[in-house]
């Protein structure tokens, strides 16, 4: 780092500053995989593949896809659950200098069919169970290959039969269609040795994405510099190497689950336990069964596992960091979780971090042994992070809040196609440095050590996942019986935040339990299953700020006051 900041005393053993080489994403895997050739890489409901072996098959799978015309600067689209598929096609897309646009695998026809348009995919991976909703998106925005992989297809003879007699039965036939190829046969059918494609460390990657304020979502850029950078600073800040196993339990289309779970693990010789659907009862298995060290995830995973009778009974003592991220982390969750890791045998600490999508996760979190009520931790080596006056570059004064700014290796290219709002974030201050506006509202202590308070942006956290409320409006003010809509997070002990519309209806239309179903179905069309309304309320009229705006804050602090009547919210 060009100079010495405080919380530099906390790093303990983790170097203040670490040294990226200039490797493609690919080229970073294949220099673990000769360091650690035999070190078991990933773990898939038993069925593992080493360093050597992992490698293999993205090579294998690099070939099939340019025998099929992929090329360097192409855009693939991977709708994948946190599966050995999903993994060793990101990693060969990038082999071939094309890039990875990660969308969730249950996405609507309608929102694949805008992703798919936003990155200009020549391609698209998903499961034979989401074949459906890929196919209608396609015929609308046409591909030239959909790459079908079927769960069974790694996982061990006895599980594969389990599946097919049990899941596999209930998933639709795929008929005869020219445009897809078969995962297993693209990696067994021959097809000539496809060479890495040369790849600065600045060259697009990955496209992840994020909602926007104009009620659409935006693509969020990202570079191998990036993904290599963040990767090798969260094994540092870990301490993960070989012998470490994490469970893999966030989603690969999110920059934690990809980014940490799985990137960060391979950058650092570790192994990637793979889970591809979270059950407190699966996760409890898995402990006990894989034995990891590390486990990552939202509050609302651990609150979850601290409630299960499953995780209650499996041995704990193997667990040698936690971390929680995506939210803020209430202390009774911290504290119940921690409960039941004692009670287990074990003996660590749920520490929080901090991160955001455009700068591929995690880019902050507490020293391991150290502990700051409320705190999200200090800046990972080589970030820089401050606080600044809300609309300003000036930095606040020690305790008072404002936004966080970061700059570093792992912020962003920018915004997909959208320069003007890449500019408004990615500003070069004073300093001659380019730091990223994150809208996050925080403040921090004399020692480094930052507070998150709030997003600045208008966004809702239900369940660890973004929701932002404008594009929910969007969708709801394109039904017929909508006039105006506004959408707010309620308090939920379950969600952290459950998504509430509050709809006046236009003249002719009959609000009440109908109209509320189809208006929820409706959102169903278009939007992913967290981003809709769990419920409608309908009114005359919403109320109004000063300058005739909706008062959204407004209608949040009336369903507090209604769970605070009830007993329900004890917070601000």
């Amino acid at each position: 780092m060009a100079a010495p900041h405080p919380w530099l005393r906390f790093y303990g053993a983790v170097p203040p500053s670490l040294t990226y080489p200039d490797l493609s994403l690919y080229e970073a895997v294949a220099a673990s995989a000769r360091r650690f050739p035999d070190a078991v890489a990933y773990d898939f409901f038993g069925r593992t593949a080493t360093y050597r072996a992992l490698l293999a098959e993205i090579d294998r799978c690099a070939d099939g896809l340019a025998a099929l015309g992929l090329a360097a600067g192409d855009r693939m689209t991977l709708a994948m659950p946190t599966c050995p598929q999903g993994v060793v096609c990101f990693y060969a897309v990038n082999k071939l200098g094309a890039v990875a646009s990660m969308i969730h695998p249950l996405s609507p026809p309608k929102e694949i069919e805008l992703y798919l348009r936003m990155s200009g995919s020549r391609f698209v991976l998903t499961l034979d169970a989401f074949y459906g909703a890929v196919r209608r998106a396609v015929d609308a925005v046409p591909v030239d290959r959909i790459l079908l992989a079927r769960i069974p297809d790694y996982l061990p003879w006895a599980k594969a039969l389990g599946f097919r007699l049990t899941k596999g039965r209930k998933i639709p036939r795929v008929p005869p269609d020219p445009a897809v190829t078969w995962w297993r046969d693209l990696l067994t059918a021959p097809a000539p040795r496809a060479p890495a494609t040369p790849a600065g460390p600045d060259d697009p990657a990955v496209i992840l994405y994020s909602g926007g304020t104009t009620g659409s979502p935006k693509g969020i850029l990202l570079t191998n510099r990036n993904f290599v950078s963040e990767g090798m600073m969260v094994s540092a800040w870990a301490g993960l190497g070989p012998g470490d196993r994490i469970l893999a339990i966030l989603p690969i289309f999110h920059g934690f689950g990809l980014g940490v779970c799985v990137n960060a693990a391979l950058m650092g010789g570790g192994q990637s336990i793979l889970v591809p659907q979270f059950t407190p009862e699966s996760v409890a298995e898995l402990v006990r069964a894989k034995r990891p060290t590390l486990l990552v995830g939202v509050p609302t995973l651990f609150d979850a596992l601290s409630r299960s009778p499953a995780f209650a009974r499996a041995d704990l003592s193997c667990l040698r960091a936690t971390f929680s991220g995506a939210d803020t982390l209430p202390r009774v969750v911290k504290e119940a979780f921690e409960a039941a890791v004692r009670r287990g045998g074990g003996e660590v600490q749920l520490l929080e971090g901090y991160g955001l999508t455009e700068a591929v996760t995690a880019v902050m979190a507490m020293p391991l042994g150290e502990y700051r009520e409320g705190s999200v931790g200090v800046p990972f080596p080589d970030m820089l992070a401050k606080v600044v006056a809300p609309g300003t570059e000036e930095e606040a004064p020690l305790g008072e809040e404002g936004e966080i700014c970061l700059s570093g290796p792992a912020v962003m290219a920018g915004y997909l196609d959208q320069p003007e709002e890449t500019a408004r974030v990615l500003r070069r201050h004073g300093d001659g440095r380019t730091w990223l506006h994150t809208g996050d509202l925080a403040r921090r202590d004399g020692d480094g050590f930052f507070y998150f308070r709030q997003r600045l942006k208008r966004m809702i956290k239900s369940s660890g996942m973004n929701v932002y409320p404008s594009q929910v409006e969007e969708v709801l003010q394109r039904h017929p019986a909508v006039d105006y809509a506004c959408v707010v997070g309620v308090p939920d002990r379950a969600q952290v935040e459950r998504v509430k519309a509050f709809v006046v209806a236009k003249p002719g239309a009959t609000p009440g339990a109908a109209l509320e179903a189809e208006l929820i179905a409706h959102c169903q069309e278009y939007l992913i299953k967290w981003c809709c309304p769990r419920e409608v309320e309908f009114r005359a009229e919403l109320p109004k700020t000063l300058v005739g705006k909706v008062a959204f804050n407004a209608l949040q602090e009336e369903e507090k006051e209604r769970l605070r009547a009830r007993g329900e919210y004890a917070g601000e």
